[in-house]
């Protein structure tokens, strides 16, 4: 949410007419050109906020606000934190979706006549992080910018952290969907672009000026940060609208890195056609990343995920949220996973990776010139552990490539250890970063500061015994500085080049030529071994500049050995098989099983699926908790997990073309949308009849059941209807509507599956196991009972269930609602006799005894029909 600045803020302006004081001036300018953002003012050990930034952040923050003083006749209003916690303070304001100006000290307060000179040196937005303390190590922090032209939307995303940008050229339909595959932290829109799309957004969302949107400016900026002609080499045209949010991203994040922009690994141009379309309730309801409660675990990534580096489990969580339709590319990785499996190599991987730190964003980090110093000591290590990487990988093609890829040049690895200490300082400006050797001037720095003891105490005896005072000492203090101390009782033998600089009560205190040329040395060299400390490190910053490319490369090569070790130590586990893949129309699997669900249950029953060309839709009937959700969501999670590449939890699976996997599973609302459960319901169901195809995976649980029994039982009889004669898709279709199953005999591409249950007096017991053929009953009472139902509203139930279901057989109610088809009106008027005589009388031509007579006439025809 935008900061609203005080009155005093907006122009940035010292009015003549209430004067502020020079440091509030100085202030209000800085917060003049970040209105919307807190800005964290440097003064010594604090960042201070000041006035209505003071009173929010104090109220977020849970700190102290104070009053101090007054500027232009109103008192100051201050909240501040200390400089070495303010990551936690960062790490607070950003979860609650703001942003922060980091305004620096640039003069020195000894020299400087009033206020020092404060500069904004970056400015902290949700998605634009780098800090490790601000991140999660296994959650990718993206921002993302966006344009909508006539329905068209033009997409960009930027990880800061990863150097990873890409674009992509959609539809607004599917907006919702692409929001939930790359949650990015931070969205950019065009000052004027119609909010109502993200009203059901978590992530806050930035209004920039529209020419930044521009596609021409777009263009040149682009072509210039990377150094190329055209952006044809990327696959950018022109006619790309997603140009246009590429360039605002750009110059968003030189804006907020202090006018430095990061060498990105590239520019990707994503399509629909590479992936497996998940849309937005698709990759909820299957819990990839996410339960539906919001939840981490247990999900498949949680269960899938045992990655020794975050690199590794942020490849991971991609590679889940971007199953491939290719099967070229998954079969790369499924044989890779074997090698990894046969040769038991995934374990020395994992050994190996354990001592590798997060190279891929260290490498961000060196790129804003934001590294710490422990960074480049995590990264130096790393390179040992890294070169030792490609011994361990199996001799297979696909490893051949990762290998060569790990192989950064030597020469970094020995820049880094010359250049900094095995154990450095925590921060820069405390010093002892820089090792011992790497400068000479550094090196006599330090040996002042740390010879300067034994400076004083060889001093103290040469006086001693060259005046013949036996208590003379040589001593320093932060008060007097250096200082020879002398009895009063001794001072007639004090030499007369002696300078008296003190004088205590039993004592005097003096100081001479030579003490005074090394207190000028000793007090300076600390402040200028810092000062050369930070031009040293700056400059090792600049020279690693050079190595960035291949450190990303290497990078990513760890990563991607690290993610396929994890699956091929899961697939051990697990007992999981490779899948096969063929281009026909089919969808076998043996024995498949729900990876998340089996982790959490003894005694899980494996159930197989059976599709082909003329076996397209199943009717899947049973009780409540049966587990036929449990059932339709391991299918989906089976054929996913092989379009990772992974290996999937069955005895065998045969799998052909999958472009897309559409579910509408569970009951929810959305409130603050407006929409009830019903309506979210046949949003989903629209979304899937309109674009599912005959390639596509369609889940449908209990649809219609949201309203009336008769419109649902209609609803759901159109709605499969629909499927099985236009989409065509891969459908697992699960209803208590028992009337739907007559559609296996309208339909040769339908079957009837069930879950079974065995009934015993009160107890049910769930059998867990598909069968042919539709279920007998649906056991809801039963389930109520085991729910915790009170006895005697169970009791009341089973009477009337019975009561129920004579009347229905007695009135040939069951079953039969779709059994006869409503008669057509040309033969119904054909075959009444009644309507037939009537047809041959013309009531103009009859007489009043005639109109009697027919009347008559008919009236014999009713009674005898």
């Amino acid at each position: 949410m935008a900061v609203e600045p005080t009155p005093k803020a907006k122009s940035g302006k010292v009015d003549s007419s209430t004067q502020h004081t020079p440091m509030m001036a100085q202030y209000l300018k800085l917060k003049a050109d970040h209105p919307d953002k807190f800005v964290f003012y440097r003064m010594g050990d604090f960042y201070e906020l000041f006035y209505d930034d003071a009173v929010k952040a104090s109220k977020l923050l849970d700190i102290t606000l104070t009053t101090r003083g007054q500027s232009a006749g109103e008192p100051i209003r201050m909240a501040g934190v200390p400089y070495h916690a303010v990551e936690q303070y960062l790490a607070k304001l950003v979860k609650f979706g703001e942003s922060v100006a980091i305004c620096e000290q640039f003069g020195d307060p000894a020299t400087t006549k009033g206020p020092v000179e404060r500069r904004v040196v970056r400015v902290v937005t949700p998605g634009t992080l780098t800090d490790a303390a601000l991140l999660d190590d296994k959650t990718e922090n993206r921002i993302l910018a966006l344009t909508l032209e006539k329905g068209a939307l033009g997409m960009a995303w930027l990880s800061l952290a990863s150097g990873d940008f890409a674009l992509m050229d959609t539809t607004v339909e599917k907006l919702m969907s692409e929001l939930e595959r790359l949650r990015p932290a931070e969205i950019l829109i065009a000052d004027g672009a119609s909010l109502a799309l993200f009203d059901q957004v978590s992530a806050p969302v930035r209004r920039l000026a529209p020419w930044q949107f521009d596609r021409e400016s777009a263009a040149r900026n682009l072509t210039r940060h990377f150094a190329v002609h055209d952006l044809a080499g990327f696959g950018v045209t022109d006619e790309t609208l997603a140009l246009g949010p590429a360039g605002a991203l750009l110059e968003y994040v030189r804006s907020t890195q202090g006018g430095v922009v990061p060498q990105l690994a590239g520019l990707r141009v994503e399509s629909h056609t590479q992936f497996i379309e998940l849309d937005a309730a698709t990759r909820r309801n299957l819990e990839l990343t996410e339960t539906i409660r919001g939840e981490a675990s247990p999900t498949l990534f949680s269960l899938l995920d045992r990655c020794a580096t975050g690199m590794g489990s942020r490849l991971l969580r991609h590679w889940l949220h971007h199953p491939l339709r290719q099967h070229g590319p998954i079969l790369e990785r499924q044989e890779a996973i074997g090698a990894l499996v046969e040769s038991g190599a995934y374990i020395d991987i994992h050994r190996v990776l354990d001592d590798v730190a997060d190279i891929e964003r260290i490498a961000s980090r060196i790129a804003l010139r934001s590294a710490r110093p422990r960074d480049l000591a995590s990264l130096r290590d790393s390179l040992v552990s890294l070169a030792r990487l490609p011994g361990v990988l199996p001799q297979q093609p696909f490893f051949a490539g990762l290998a060569q890829a790990l192989q950064p040049d030597p020469a970094l690895h020995a820049m880094l250890a010359a250049a900094i200490k095995p154990e450095p300082g925590v921060v820069l400006r405390e010093g002892g970063v820089i090792a011992d050797g790497f400068s000479a001037e550094l090196d006599e720095l330090r040996a002042i500061q740390v010879g300067g003891g034994e400076f004083l105490t060889q001093m103290e005896a040469r006086e001693r015994e060259r005046t013949g005072i036996a208590n003379l000492r040589v001593e320093y203090n932060r008060v007097a500085g250096f200082f020879i101390e002398v009895t009063n009782s001794y001072l007639d033998q004090v030499p007369p080049e002696y300078r008296r600089r003190q004088t205590m009560k039993n004592c005097e205190r003096f100081i001479t030529p030579e003490l005074k040329q090394f207190e000028d040395k000793a007090l300076s060299a600390q402040d200028r071994a810092l000062a050369l400390e930070k031009q040293l490190y700056e400059t090792l910053l600049e020279d690693l500049q050079a190595h960035l490319a291949a450190l990303r490369l290497a990078a990513h090569a760890a990563a991607t050995a690290d993610t396929l070790a994890c699956l091929a130590a899961r697939a051990v586990e697990c007992n999981y098989v490779a899948p096969q893949f063929v281009d026909e129309t089919v969808l076998h699997i043996d024995a498949g099983r729900h990876p998340v669900v089996e982790a959490q249950i003894d005694d899980f029953i494996p159930n197989g699926v059976d599709f082909a060309a003329t076996r397209k839709l199943l009717l899947i009937t049973g009780p409540n908790m049966g587990g036929k959700s449990t059932y339709m969501r391991q299918v989906a999670l089976i054929v996913l997990l092989a379009h990772v590449g992974s290996w999937v939890p069955a005895t065998a699976a045969t799998i052909g073309r999958v472009d897309r996997i559409f579910t509408r599973i569970g009951a929810s609302d959305d409130l603050a949308g407006g929409r009830s459960t019903f309506m979210v319901e046949m949003t989903e169901t629209a979304n899937i009849l309109n674009n599912a195809g005959e390639h596509s995976l369609v889940l449908m649980d209990e649809v219609g059941r949201g309203t009336s029994t008769f419109d649902g039982l209609a609803l759901a009889w159109a709605i499969a209807r629909a499927l099985i004669e236009k989409n065509r898709a891969y459908t697992l279709f699960a209803t208590h509507y028992f009337e739907l199953t007559r559609l296996a005999q309208d339909y040769p591409q339908v079957a009837n599956v069930h879950l079974d249950a065995v009934e015993h007096k009160d107890k049910i017991v769930f059998l867990h196991a598909v069968q042919e053929g539709p279920a007998s009953q649906s056991y809801g009472v039963a389930v109520a009972s085991l729910a915790g139902v009170p006895r005697d509203v169970v009791r009341q139930a089973r009477r009337k269930l019975v009561e129920l279901e004579q009347h229905s057989v007695t009135n040939g109610l069951q079953g039969d609602l779709f059994a006869a088809p409503l008669p057509e009106e040309p033969e119904e008027i054909a075959a009444d006799p009644v309507l037939v005589a009537l047809d041959e009388v013309n009531p103009d031509d009859l007489s009043p005894r005639e109109a009697l007579q027919v009347l008559y006439r008919l009236k014999a025809i009713s009674d005898n029909l």
